[in-house]
């Protein structure tokens, strides 16, 4: 099974790192060697030197034999054209990056003349999760599953009265959640029933509404639902365009900062019910002017991460009650719980779950990664032929990193025990630490077939680098 990435930036090496989980033909092709010695260093893969456009060089790498080919390149164009190319040549799938928001009403038609299978926009993407936290009205991040009927929750430890320092074996918690991890100074923990609880721990719960809604009451920190009416945007990049589109679209009053006048006056233009603000977002005073006290919620997505925590951490000292960052380092996202953001977003780790879940189908509906990818959440629909399927869970050697969160059994949600049991259909929710990805695609997979069930099969090559 053969996968090629061209593109060695971010986005490549965040699916090279994805991909390399137990595959041995994962190549990655880029023009420049510095991106490629950062990859060949760190991941077991092949790396190529050359221009992945040119016809001959995808020739020479035998793309009739290649299952997948993902073009995350700096240039629209040539992803475009990579996507193409590549399946006009005999390759399976071919999946494209396309970031101009001026290409986002052409997408469909884009795929259809050119043959690609799949389209992502990391700034999109990013607006959409951003949009959906803001919009379901929650004052913390919570992520649904199993079409509403299951929830993830994430509540910070300080917050909770009779928490503290308490064993999760003598916290009172409902029948129908479960807390599935804990993170702790930016490490994910798989927690025990002996395992104490610390006050800067944050606490991932799982269960139905009812149930956490429950057990956030008993704490003493009911979940409150606000209408977000006001929203200051702070940099007018592809992510702020899609983002003050999207919220202004859903009725609220939208302001946003750019320091280019010229980008100013293209925004302008373009989103005809958003306040369109020319000036620094790190200016006190023009925070100030525009009543960043007033704000519902501010959200910094400008290009520069530590401008955006900084101005996170200052709308938090204005009172504004949702703060959110866009932080492209993923080395940011573990600390972000310790400076009280509420919401920390990475496009190149949205778009790496999208692609992830394009290319398992049907079976995966949703994927969420956590801290930096450190570990995620899947909703799979268990198929039959499965190593999951039929058996109870006591008697399957799933490993301490694999937590069964919920299942949905006919409509039903069930916090499982030992003795549950998975049957054809069920949607299962599991929570899965990125080192034990290869063992839970063995449980859900069947034997023979599937995409990602070879991805994840085969054993890891040695590192090797050449040039075309």
């Amino acid at each position: 099974m053969r996968v090629i990435i061209i593109g060695a930036g971010k986005l490549g090496y965040k699916l090279a790192e994805s991909f390399a989980q137990g595959e041995r033909d994962v190549i990655v092709i880029d023009v420049i060697q510095k991106a490629l010695d950062r990859i060949n260093n760190s991941l077991d893969v092949l790396t190529i030197k050359a221009n992945g456009v040119q016809l001959d060089a995808l020739k020479q790498l035998n793309i009739k034999s290649t299952d997948l080919v993902i073009a995350v390149t700096s240039n629209d164009e040539t992803n475009m054209l990579v996507g193409s190319t590549a399946k006009k040549l005999g390759c399976k799938k071919s999946v494209a990056r396309i970031r101009n928001p001026e290409y986002a009403n052409q997408l469909a038609f884009i795929k259809k003349e050119m043959g690609i299978d799949y389209i992502v926009n990391p700034e999109l993407g990013t607006a959409k999760e951003i949009a959906k936290y803001l919009l379901k009205g929650h004052a913390i991040h919570m992520e649904d599953f199993a079409m509403g009927k299951v929830s993830m929750v994430d509540f910070r430890v300080e917050k909770l009265k009779g928490v503290t320092g308490k064993k999760l074996k003598e916290l009172d918690i409902p029948r129908s959640m479960l807390i599935v991890a804990i993170s702790r100074d930016g490490e994910i923990i798989i927690p025990y029933g002996d395992t104490k609880v610390e006050d800067k721990d944050v606490i991932y719960v799982m269960g139905n509404k009812e149930s956490i809604n429950e057990f956030s009451e008993n704490c003493g920190a009911p979940i409150k639902r606000k209408t977000v009416k006001k929203a200051l945007i702070i940099g007018g990049g592809k992510a702020g365009y899609h983002l003050a589109r999207k919220l202004s679209q859903n009725g609220v009053g939208v302001k946003i900062i750019e320091s280019d006048k010229d980008r100013c006056k293209y925004l302008a233009d373009e989103l005809s019910n958003v306040l369109v603000i020319h000036g620094d977002g790190a200016d006190i005073n023009l925070l100030n002017e525009e009543n960043i006290s007033e704000m519902d919620t501010l959200i910094s997505v400008t290009g520069f991460d530590e401008e955006n925590l900084l101005l996170a951490l200052l709308a938090k000292q204005y009172g504004v009650e949702k703060v959110i960052a866009k932080v492209s380092r993923p080395n940011y996202i573990p600390i972000i719980e310790k400076l009280g953001i509420d919401l920390a977003l990475n496009p190149v780790l949205i778009t790496a779950s999208e692609i992830l879940r394009f290319i398992q189908g049907g079976r995966v509906v949703s994927i969420s990664l956590l801290l930096g990818g450190q570990a995620e959440v899947l909703e799979i629909i268990a198929e039959s032929g499965t190593k999951i399927v039929g058996k109870r869970l006591a008697d399957l050697p799933l490993p301490s990193g694999i937590i069964i969160g919920s299942i949905v059994h006919k409509g039903k949600v069930m916090i499982p025990n030992g003795d549950s049991v998975i049957y054809p259909g069920d949607r299962v929710i599991v929570f899965c630490l990125q080192s034990e990805e290869q063992t839970l695609n063995r449980f859900f997979s069947k034997d023979k077939g599937g995409l990602l069930n070879e991805l994840w099969g085969s054993i890891k090559g040695p590192r090797k680098s050449t040039s075309i």
